[in-house]
């Protein structure tokens, strides 16, 4: 039975004749057109991936442009029984968008509907938008939306809430689930729901959900006054626990950076390597810090103690002094994971979260983990909220993909045992599904199984994702993605 969410579902608009659900996928092609639904085998394999995993080739795949149309797809697949995959814009890292069965791919992309309204400093946007569109349409009316996850110009924010994604700004500004007012959704029996932010928080509920409790159509998102005032600076140095013990202390003396990002000595030569920007390739590690604000005093004062806290732990500081510097520098920290992309042919990318008081000993830990293995570990990440993503680079024609996934849990411990948690971004997915039970305690795992079951009885709605054990596990025929 679906949870009463506590208001009266909302009827879509549908034509008579369509009382019903579609019988077969060439009903619900003539229903929805030949453009929202592909059928040939060569489209479909396009949407069998998402940023890091090659999964099952879907049974169908759908590009609706409104929630009518994902309603008539919920319905369909429940009349023909097949489980239904919500997807973005595959840039996703933890195969949350990966069909690991015969499934409905829907593909939010084509809704792309985004009003602003600037009184209310409030942005509704449909789940294909890309996030950056919003800031830009907000803009002229001195509004932006904080959260800039690193994929900024490819996600969308339909993706971005379903992982619950931040970015460099998320220290200062939050995540993506702190700017949702409301949100409009489709549950497992093809029902419309709108919701707001009030007793029982059911946006947070969704915010996060990896589309296995609901399919997004539509949120209402916060934006926020444009600062004033930025200033930036970037710190190196010789040893990647000083980086992260100078975070630390700038924290503690009271500083509040806009954006605090870390990157270690293999982000530094592969973004150098890549993009040619001077960066000093001797360095361990690399701290990029804005602060930003209307008071040109208060930031250039927040800006000084995270200097002198760099400076006292063997950093060197070096000010950017236009905003053509300041781009260049973030242009380094954004173009990370394509660099990395071209060191080796694969790679695997952790997510962790643990407490900045826990940064020195986890960043040195991981380090050395990579050396005990003998694969290429590299590190960056939003160090001032304790969010760091190691990648593990390799080679699956020299290195045994079973060692990589054995030195990833074992990086994912390392996070538990200091306090931390499996993700900060990314989500959990399929990849760090089977940590969970080490995550999470029996009490609390079996709560999310019910609510699971409480949305979706059937199971339907992204199958194997987030919860063990239960769910499918990752068939053979799926693998890691070139």
């Amino acid at each position: 039975m679906i949870l009463n969410l506590g208001r009266k579902p909302v009827k879509p608009t549908l034509r008579r004749e369509w009382a019903q659900p579609a019988r077969t996928a060439q009903e619900l092609l003539e229903r929805l057109g030949p453009e929202k639904v592909l059928l040939e085998r060569a489209q479909r394999r396009n949407y069998a991936y998402d940023g890091i995993a090659l999964g099952v080739t879907p049974a169908l795949v759908i590009l609706p442009t409104s929630t009518a149309d994902v309603v008539e797809v919920v319905r369909f697949a429940h009349q023909v029984g097949l489980p239904i995959v919500p997807r973005g814009a595959a840039s996703g890292l933890s195969g949350g968008a990966v069909p690991l069965e015969e499934s409905i791919v829907v593909s939010f992309t084509r809704m792309t509907a985004l009003s602003i309204d600037p009184q209310a400093r409030i942005a509704t946007a449909q789940p294909g938008v890309v996030t950056y569109r919003v800031s830009e349409a907000a803009r002229p009316y001195g509004l932006f939306y904080p959260p800039d996850p690193a994929s900024f110009r490819t996600s969308t924010i339909g993706g971005n809430l379903a992982e619950n994604a931040g970015g460099p700004m998320c220290f200062k500004w939050g995540v993506s689930g702190d700017y949702v007012l409301g949100l409009e959704f489709v549950d497992a029996s093809g029902q419309v729901h709108r919701l707001e932010r009030q007793a029982y928080d059911l946006v947070g509920l969704l915010v996060g959900s990896e589309g296995t409790l609901g399919l997004m159509t539509e949120a209402k998102l916060r934006l926020e006054p444009l600062p004033r005032y930025t200033h930036t600076l970037m710190a190196t140095f010789a040893e990647v626990g000083q980086a992260a013990e100078a975070v630390s202390q700038a924290i503690a003396a009271g500083a509040v950076p806009s954006k605090l990002e870390f990157m270690d000595n293999g982000c530094i030569c592969a973004v150098e390597d890549y993009l040619r920007l001077g960066l000093p390739r001797q360095a361990a590690a690399l701290l990029l810090v804005d602060t930003d604000g209307d008071d040109p005093q208060v930031v250039a004062e927040e800006l000084a103690w995270v200097a002198e806290a760099c400076r006292q732990h063997g950093g060197q500081v070096r000010l950017a002094h236009d905003a053509a510097e300041r781009e260049a520098l973030w242009k380094a920290r954004r173009s990370i994971s394509p660099a990395i992309g071209a060191i080796k042919p694969k790679r695997l990318n952790e997510d962790i979260a643990v407490p900045r008081s826990s940064l020195p000993a986890v960043v040195r830990a991981i380090e050395a983990l990579g050396r005990q293995y003998g694969l290429q570990v590299v590190q960056f990440g939003h160090i001032g909220d304790g969010n760091l993503h190691p990648n593990v680079l390799f080679d699956p024609r020299q290195d045994p993909e079973e060692k990589v996934w054995e030195l990833l849990h074992e990086i994912a411990r390392v996070a538990l045992r200091h306090g931390g948690v499996l993700s900060g971004e990314h989500g959990i997915g399929f990849m760090k599904r089977d940590f969970m039970p080490e995550a999470v305690d029996p009490t609390t795992l079996e709560a999310l199984y019910h609510l699971k079951a409480a949305f979706d009885p059937a199971n339907r709605l992204n199958p194997g994702k987030v919860l063990p054990q239960t769910y499918s596990p990752l068939p053979e025929s799926a693998k890691l993605s070139p």
